[in-house]
């Protein structure tokens, strides 16, 4: 990656005047005094940032956060309030989905208006055609006016011209999530051809996985401003702490948050964490929630004993979840989660989900919750995280004590294969040609 910026945001600013009634839009432009008869709405107040070079960059937030705003406002579609934008290089974008396609128009003719938007020779364009209609997967709708097609077919026209002009930035805003799975993965296979070349990517998604598997860098918006900018997982945090543990913007509820990297057994309401104790305890775990509960202890039990420093693959797990309780509780909900070190869920499951009705549980009372599972991984290095949440009835999902990355443990096996499943495959030749015939 480049140290060269190609994006620089200064104290950007998008205002709307927002009116309660039609009128008042004729009121106001009318009045001798210049009576106002609006109320000014910022989606965007005071953001500030850069983006490099070959850089891939995530915006995350929750709805109407301004995240859209601000892609508009780079691509020159919107204009901003206040504040400085400067670009250097040629934007392609794909925002909502019916944005820069004239429906009246062919598949083809569309594909030749976008790229005279940006400035692209014709002819550039028609060497670029077979390889844009290639990949869009379209076929013989090329010809057919494009408010004949599907939303998945249209998504994936404008998604194949985009990229097909070779941009140096390409912007994305959430347009991939109406095409199917398959093109999605395709589409984002494609994204590490052109981070590999250099492109610089912004995104906006509310997929915190393909925040952690595609992005450089993240930047969490929320009421219009910028709540947090760093490392993907350092966002993803502060997106989930937003999402699903309010409870620090309500009154009645403290919220407590556990530092990373501090080993202190007086970080428990209870004092007493004896997860720290265990031989794969990841002291960089991070943990929040308003401890109501708490998860005190985790072990690993394995036909090799109890809390090994090593796991297998493929032997079979328990894992003992011991949680104490500080107020009387009831509709809780307990999960578990398992990563790859670099962030790619291998597999999550929790009990809200899979309709276990969970007991009501009174002050002072500690209980055990058990998962047993086959470790069907292959040999590697993964995160487990444990939590404990709550069916609340302001907020879905309210997070009581929930630790994310609490363990790092070691799968070990002799296999070689690729992925992290171990699917226990076995592979043979058969002497006759014919499909399903005799095996060796």
């Amino acid at each position: 990656m480049s140290s060269e910026q190609v994006v620089r945001v200064r104290g950007l600013g998008k205002c709307y005047r927002i009116y309660k009634r039609p009128i008042d839009r004729l009121r106001e432009f009318l009045s001798p005094r210049n009576q106002t008869y609006h109320h000014p709405f910022w989606a965007l107040d005071d953001v500030t940032f850069n983006v490099k070079k070959g850089e891939t960059l995530g915006l995350i937030g929750p709805n109407g956060s301004g995240k859209s705003t601000l892609l508009e406002i780079l691509c020159g579609t919107v204009t901003a309030t206040r504040g400085e934008v400067v670009v250097d290089g040629r934007i392609a974008a794909l925002l909502e989905l019916g944005a820069g396609f004239n429906p009246e128009f062919t598949g083809r003719e569309n594909v030749f208006l976008n790229a005279a938007i940006q400035r692209i020779p014709k002819d550039t364009t028609e060497k670029r055609l077979d390889e844009i209609v290639a990949f869009s997967g379209i076929g013989e709708f090329l010809d057919r006016p494009v408010k004949t097609y599907s939303s998945g077919m249209y998504v994936r026209l404008a998604f194949a011209s985009a990229i097909g002009m070779n941009p140096d930035i390409l912007i994305v805003d959430e347009a991939l999530a109406v095409g199917d799975i398959r093109f999605q993965r395709k589409c984002y296979r494609h994204f590490n051809e052109l981070q590999a070349r250099g492109t610089t990517i912004l995104f906006v998604t509310h997929a915190v996985e393909l925040i952690r598997a595609h992005c450089d860098r993240a930047i969490l918006l929320n009421n219009g401003r910028i709540e947090s900018i760093g490392s993907p997982a350092e966002v993803i945090h502060s997106y989930l702490e937003l999402m699903f543990a309010p409870d620090s913007r309500r009154s009645d509820v403290q919220e407590i948050v556990e530092i990373p990297n501090q080993r202190n057994r007086d970080s428990t309401l209870s004092g007493d964490d004896s997860c720290l104790d265990r031989n794969t305890y990841n002291p960089d775990e991070y943990r929040w929630g308003n401890r109501h509960a708490e998860i005190t202890d985790f072990v690993f039990m394995t036909k090799h004993g109890k809390d090994p420093m090593f796991l297998e693959s493929r032997e079979s797990i328990e894992l003992h979840m011991k949680n104490q309780f500080n107020k009387n509780m009831e509709g809780l909900i307990y999960g578990l989660t398992i990563r790859t070190v670099d962030g790619v869920m291998v597999f999550g499951a929790n009990t809200r989900d899979r309709a276990m009705k969970m007991r009501n549980h009174k002050k002072g009372e500690v209980t055990e919750i058990i998962f047993r599972f086959d470790l069907n991984l292959l040999p590697g290095e993964y995160f487990l995280s444990l939590g404990i949440a709550q069916d609340d009835d302001t907020v879905d999902n309210l997070a009581i004590d929930r630790r994310y990355d609490l363990s790092h443990f070691t799968v070990q096996g002799d296999q070689n294969d690729l992925g992290f499943s171990a699917l226990n495959m076995q592979i043979g030749e058969s002497i006759d040609p014919t499909l399903g015939g005799a095996r060796t």
